[in-house]
């Protein structure tokens, strides 16, 4: 056992993994999608995903993005639609708070496998990954759906003002709001646009979500913490 994985469940080595990643990713688009009785070119799609995988974690401009696909704005939404509805892609919605700023209304975008999303890119191991662009996105991406899994009940989003200011995610449930601020570093700082989203909306807890060994407080109700904690948190 690994991990709590019996050995037979998890891929050897580096390879191993790429090659079950990228036999899933021609099983869904070759099988999965024509059972559930959607018609969409299998070459067609597999170009679409892999377009989305160079705009994880950002906003998203259908007019732009159809441009790029060589499709119509029609058809990528009816697309973007069918990977939502198949749990591959998440399109986060903007935050409606009542802000005095004027608030990014269009969504972002979030392969939501990373493991799908590094064989998108063509990343196979971990050192490629730490070279890449993506990497900040990635982590982003990863804690993101962690933290959406383990809060069902709290509707997500994300803000980002026109000046500036973002928190990656927003947790609501009723009039209670939860912030996060995802960085891929060991000694990460809250940045100056959260900071400020945390005074101005007073959530019931602010965390900056990091790959660091153990959580700690940085602030009156502003903690860095690991993806462990944050997950576990009521």
């Amino acid at each position: 056992m690994r991990g709590g994985f019996p050995e037979s469940l998890l891929a050897g080595d580096d390879r191993d993994s790429a090659d079950w990643r990228r036999d899933f990713t021609q099983s869904f688009l070759e099988r999965d999608i024509p059972s559930l009785g959607f018609a969409v070119p299998a070459p067609v799609m597999h170009r679409l995903w892999q377009l989305l995988a160079h705009y994880h974690g950002q906003l998203v401009n259908f007019s732009k993005l159809a441009e790029a696909a060589n499709l119509s704005v029609q058809t990528l939404k009816r697309y973007l639609a069918l990977l939502e509805q198949t749990y591959m892609l998440r399109l986060l919605p903007s935050c409606e708070a009542n802000l005095k700023k004027r608030l990014v209304k269009a969504p972002k975008l979030y392969i939501r496998d990373t493991g799908l999303l590094h064989d998108l890119l063509d990343i196979e191991t971990y050192d490629q990954l730490l070279g890449h662009r993506v990497k900040g996105a990635s982590w982003e991406g990863l804690a993101m759906e962690n933290i959406i899994a383990q809060m069902p009940r709290w509707r997500p989003s994300f803000i980002r003002t026109s000046n500036g200011a973002e928190a990656d995610l927003v947790l609501e449930q009723g009039t209670s709001r939860r912030l996060y601020e995802f960085k891929a570093s060991k000694a990460p700082k809250a940045s100056r646009g959260f900071k400020e989203l945390v005074r101005t909306l007073r959530p019931v807890a602010a965390r900056i979500v990091a790959p660091v060994a153990a959580s700690y407080d940085i602030g009156s109700n502003l903690r860095v913490s690991t993806l462990q904690d944050a997950c576990m948190e009521p």
